[in-house]
């Protein structure tokens, strides 16, 4: 499973070295590795569903860090959404790019790295491991929506889309930690039978499982966050196909699905997942009745669609589960074709306003019927694959026979009203015929764009009729839960369970979801009329809006421009956290506090330059001050016998006095003139000391804490000679075993150096107020900058904003 996954994100890297040669080979390329993982999932499939097949590779044992997959009847109904649609989506993209469009390049290997994270996140068995590849698709997602970041709307959409996803994505974090704490391990499928042994509880698993809450239901765009869906529609449209219809928006459904059996029970959880689904798939199916983008409409169909599942993997019984994999099987299947039906009237008409368009089922009559597929499953006709999931849905809440059973019965219906109305209203707005406007020229779509869409609503009549193979799968993730009735226990999937409420809820749907799409004139204006102060785009604005003024508040607040300032409130803050913590909960060490005599006179030396430090003028004797006090500090590493760090500490500080003096040659001499009275600031002062007093006390406190015998440093002496060929334990260390680190340091070096020549060499910031048209500062400017009190010497600030209470000029500064 991890090769799969690691081969879909090597082959994307490589990917753009063929679409260099042709675009078109590149989506071609791309969508074998998809088409191999949906072959490979299938080829296991009876394994899958009996158990599930699982693997593991520990990438840090000590810490039980592992990469932990599993194939179940769950997963393997997301491999078939994620690979199969996938790959046909990418085939759909050989026509909808073409060799001249200048995202394509880009698309494809987006589309195959998408396509491995989110393959990763379907098979993850391990909290942690899925929480990787969920932030993975929300970057990919970032990047796909973006493109090339030219348009504004397409810039706006995606950062959107990030910020609500990542934000959710953390606060799930904190949950994952919390729950994998409680229980003792990370591996979903242990959590999930400890929950369902009723061996987790408690407020920590409580609280964990309301903070997962919130990461499925801002990446499955549930209320209140689900405006950064319609927004993503600015991506191209197989982009919102695969993202949006097939697979991203899923996320969040699948881990509703994947933790359900462990906690469905449990009213943090069920409660908030079958109420905001409900309001999701009302508020949805209304807000895309007044929409005239195909996109946009399909885009809060989707939004709709979303809601009922998470009521159906939320609810926690044996039929909901049913109905769950086979709407979300089902949404795959009508959903993708949809948009990429939309795609194609994009392509041959130039637009997908429903206002411009008329007459097209009869220029593009193969996209009316393979619309008309789509549409139908969506809206719940028999035979297809979407009839079966929302009677199965009905079934699962009337079985239940109480007050929620029926309240939840009542809002689905009235949502699938919704869904009937809008599923009506695409067919209309994109293939029929509209009074007073003219029909629409078109041309013809070539077959790489007609037939993978005809092929995905192909997929939904064949498994309505094939139900059963449906009904497997379904079977294999409900065992989960218990079944609380004869009706529960026996329940499997049809086209035809006779006549009774079920079928009477799916045909009153039909009748008035049709009624109110022949009145949408009215209904749309009232659709359409929501206040904006209503509105959860507007409360996204407004939160993104206030969290920067408040950053513009606080900024303009403490980035004062002075340096000393900045300084202490580090200080302080280090004094008040770190301070406080080794004040109470360290212990002074009971060791002599030298063991050496030739220490006292190097700690001597290094207290006396750093207190004259603070009483000297000039510049330079303070930089010779700071190499005494490094010297001093080496000297007392060669005392402690380790050379080789006394050796890296003398050459630091020379290198570093070097430095100091080439660039002090372009500035004043003097830090305040001679004719000012030294000043001592109290404040100042006791910051300092109390600080460096803290610094100096926790090296002591843990110089005392360490472990005897030292297991770490024992390891490294008992590895340096046989893994390194060293005798020298710290050069093993260096050079082989954080080799890695090593090189990123002589990287920081390298940066440092750069800097360093670029400030000795480049034409520096004129750090002295010239005369107009003069070369050299005049002896009055060099006496202002020179008497510049070093406290309120400003730091670089944005052009336009003035450092707030600095009242010298740039420079002088330390």
């Amino acid at each position: 499973m991890l090769g799969l996954v690691v081969a879909h994100l090597v082959l994307a890297c490589l990917l753009p070295l063929v679409s260099a040669r042709s675009r078109r080979a590149g989506f071609a390329v791309a969508a074998v590795l998809p088409t191999v993982a949906l072959v490979w999932a299938l080829a296991n499939a009876p394994a899958a569903l009996n158990g599930g097949v699982t693997t593991s590779l520990a990438w840090a044992p000590e810490l039980g860090l592992t990469l932990s997959f599993r194939l179940d009847a769950l997963a393997l109904a997301m491999v078939v959404l994620v690979s199969g649609i996938g790959a046909l989506i990418l085939v759909y993209c050989i026509g909808y790019f073409g060799e001249s469009s200048p995202d394509a390049t880009r698309s494809a290997a987006l589309l195959l790295a998408f396509a491995g994270v989110m393959l990763g996140l379907v098979l993850a068995d391990d909290l942690l491991t899925l929480y990787m590849f969920w932030e993975l698709t929300s970057v990919t997602s970032f990047l796909l929506v973006g493109q090339s970041g030219e348009a504004r709307e397409n810039r706006s959409a995606a950062v959107q889309a990030l910020l609500v996803t990542v934000f959710g994505g953390l606060v799930m974090l904190l949950g994952f930690v919390l729950l994998g704490e409680a229980a003792g391990t990370y591996r979903i499928s242990e959590i999930v039978a400890l929950g369902q042994a009723g061996a987790l509880g408690g407020g920590t698993v409580t609280t964990a499982l309301a903070l997962i809450l919130v990461g499925a239901l801002t990446k499955s765009a549930q209320l209140p966050f689900h405006p950064w869906l319609p927004a993503a529609m600015a991506a191209p449209t197989p982009v919102s196909a695969y993202l949006h219809a097939a697979s991203m928006v899923k996320a969040g459904v699948y881990l509703v699905a994947r933790l359900s059996p462990g906690f469905a029970d449990a009213p943090v959880w069920w409660v908030p997942v079958v109420v905001l689904g409900l309001g999701t798939m009302a508020v949805g199916g209304w807000r895309a009745m007044a929409q005239y983008d195909l996109k946009r409409l399909l885009a809060f169909g989707t939004v709709s669609q979303l809601g009922f599942l998470m009521v159906l993997f939320g609810a926690g019984t044996r039929i909901a589960a049913i109905a769950g994999i086979t709407m979300l099987l089902a949404h795959g299947f009508f959903k993708a074709p949809l948009f990429l039906v939309t795609g194609i009237v994009d392509h041959a008409t130039g637009t997908r306003d429903v206002r411009k368009l008329s007459g097209l089922r009869g220029s593009l009559r193969g996209s009316a019927i393979t619309a008309g597929a789509a549409a139908a499953s969506m809206a719940g006709l028999p035979p297809l694959l979407g009839f079966v999931g929302k009677e199965a849905g009905f079934e699962a809440f009337l079985a239940e026979d109480d007050l929620r059973g029926r309240l939840v019965t009542l809002a689905l219906v009235v949502g699938s009203i919704f869904t009937v109305a809008y599923s009506a209203r695409f067919l209309w707005g994109a293939f029929g015929r509209k009074p007073g406007v003219a029909d629409t020229p078109v041309h013809r779509p070539g077959p790489l764009l007609s037939w993978p869409a005809g092929l995905c609503a192909l997929g939904g009549l064949v498994l309505g009729l094939a139900n059963a193979v449906v009904d497997v799968d379904a079977q294999s993730y409900a065992a989960a839960y218990p079944a609380t009735s004869p009706v529960e226990a026996s329940y499997h999937l049809a086209l035809w369970h006779g006549l009774g409420l079920p079928l009477l809820a799916s045909a009153v749907a039909l009748v008035l979801g049709y009624a109110l799409h022949r009145s949408w004139s009215t209904v749309g204006r009232l659709a359409g009329s929501m206040p904006r102060a209503l509105s959860a785009q507007h409360a996204y604005e407004l939160a993104v809006g206030g969290t920067e003024r408040v950053a513009t508040a606080v900024t303009g607040r403490l980035q004062v421009g002075s340096v000393p300032i900045y300084l202490t409130v580090i200080l302080v803050a280090v004094v008040a956290l770190p301070g406080r913590a080794v004040l109470i909960g360290g212990s002074w060490p009971d060791q002599p506090v030298y063991h050496a005599p030739l220490q006292l006179p190097l700690a001597l030396l290094v207290a006396l330059a750093a207190l004259a430090l603070v009483w000297v003028h000039r510049r330079f004797t303070a930089v010779l001050l700071v190499g005494v006090v490094g010297y001093g500090v080496g000297g007392l590493f060669i005392v402690d016998g380790a050379p080789d760090l006394a050796l890296a500490q003398f050459l630091v500080e020379t290198l570093s006095l070097v430095a100091f003096v080439f660039v002090l040659r372009r500035m004043p001499g003097r830090f305040t003139l001679e004719r000012q009275r030294p000043r001592v600031q109290v404040p100042k002062a006791v910051i300092a000391a109390v600080a460096g007093g803290m610094v100096a006390g926790t090296v002591v406190v843990l110089s005392g804490a360490r472990q005897v015998p030292p297991t770490t440093s024992a390891e490294f002496v008992r590895l340096a000679p046989e893994g390194a060929g060293a005798t020298n334990v710290i050069s093993a260390i260096i050079v082989d075993f954080r080799a890695l680190d090593t090189v990123g340091e002589i990287t920081v070096l390298f940066v440092a150096a750069v800097g360093v020549a670029s400030l000795v060499l480049a034409t520096p910031f004129d750090l002295r107020r010239r005369r107009p048209g003069s070369g050299t500062a005049s002896p009055q400017d060099e006496e202002e900058v020179a008497g510049a009190d070093p406290a309120e010497e400003p730091v670089a600030v944005p052009t336009g904003r003035r450092a707030t209470g600095s009242t010298s000029p740039p420079g002088g500064g330390e």
